[in-house]
């Protein structure tokens, strides 16, 4: 890491560090504490005979390119600064717990093993996950109950595409002690890791054909300030957000003004942080997007007058549960989708 760029700005406040531009950063992911987890990615796929080693560097979001062998990373899992400025930002950082950051990593390796043999050229591969060449869906329905797909990263993304099928295969595939025999034992997507395992013995030992160790929108390139990176990031997650319909508070709290009880406004103001991380855990929507929907809900409780006729944990987890399904059911009816 340069460490001269690194005393300028780890010691400035949130406004003074949002106007600076990504390409002023200068922060690599060698001295991390993400180097440590690459390093883990790399003997994973070396213990599976994998002759690949993805090169690793901060952009903006994570993804692997078309045609290079490698993954882009978020800036803000490279620096303990900036990992405190997305969690003030967005609420919550995608991949900044060791559990998380892996996954998404043999995820995204996936990607880079296929970009490195070219494998969706095959024919086996198109006719197991289906026509690479499909364009990315601009509305995104997951089927929750489908077992046709395996189901590794949020919002059962292993259906948005046949890229994204494979790469959630090959995550279930590579994870050490994963157990994915036993897991999908009578699932149809069993068939998928049968030929992700077929597939990975003939590559083992193989030198892949794609070797590009080409950087793809490194945040030395990205002249776009950190300001602006967020506000383009909370106006989308903001805008494309479920509802809870008034009936429904209706039913949950009581609506007479008389009735004794907190105000369902406050009983939910001192419980939305538990209520958003409950619903986050169950269907992969950002703690963003429901912080949204629960001032949403508040307004409508003030507006309605409506009164929690207790406060205990069950009334938070019946609230939680009708915030989950109305968030399940916004998901499969007009999800927008946006790709790893």
């Amino acid at each position: 890491m340069a460490k001269g760029t690194n005393r300028r700005w780890a010691s400035l406040g949130d406004e003074r560090l949002l106007d600076l531009r990504f390409c002023d950063l200068g922060v690599t992911v060698e001295g991390s504490a993400l180097e440590p987890l690459v390093h883990e990615l790399w003997a994973e796929l070396d213990q599976r005979g994998l002759k690949l080693k993805p090169h690793v560097w901060p952009s903006t979001e994570w993804f692997s390119p078309d045609g290079v062998p490698g993954i882009a990373v978020p800036f803000y899992l490279v620096h303990p600064r900036l990992l405190r400025l997305e969690r003030s930002m967005m609420i919550e950082a995608e991949g900044s717990s060791r559990e998380e950051c892996l996954m998404i990593l043999r995820h995204e390796a996936g990607h880079a093993v296929q970009h490195a043999w070219r494998l969706q050229r095959r024919d086996g591969w198109r006719r197991t996950f289906g026509d690479p060449s499909r364009p990315y869906p601009t509305i995104y329905r997951p089927d929750p109950a489908s077992q046709r797909f395996v189901q590794h990263l949020r919002q059962y993304y292993a259906q948005a595409h046949p890229h994204e099928d494979f790469a959630e295969t090959f995550a279930v595939w590579l994870a050490p002690r994963s157990q994915w025999r036993r897991r999908y034992a009578d699932w149809p997507a069993l068939r998928k890791l049968e030929f992700m395992d077929e597939l990975m013995r003939e590559l083992r030992g193989t030198s892949p054909p794609v070797r590009s160790r080409r950087f793809v929108e490194p945040l030395t390139r990205v002249r776009q300030t950190l300001r602006e990176h967020y506000a383009e990031k909370q106006a989308h997650q903001a805008n494309d957000r479920p509802s809870i319909p008034d009936r429904d508070l209706q039913r949950l709290f009581a609506a007479e003004p008389g009735r004794r009880g907190e105000p369902a406004a406050a009983f939910l103001r001192r419980h939305r942080a538990e209520i958003r991380r409950m619903v986050a855990r169950f269907t992969g929507e950002s703690q963003f997007t429901l912080e949204h929907v629960l001032e949403d809900v508040i307004g409508r409780c003030m507006a309605l007058e409506l009164r929690a006729g207790r406060d205990n944990r069950r009334m938070r987890v019946d609230f939680a549960l009708l915030m989950t399904v109305r968030t399940v059911h916004f998901h499969y009816s007009r999800r927008n989708w946006v790709a790893l």
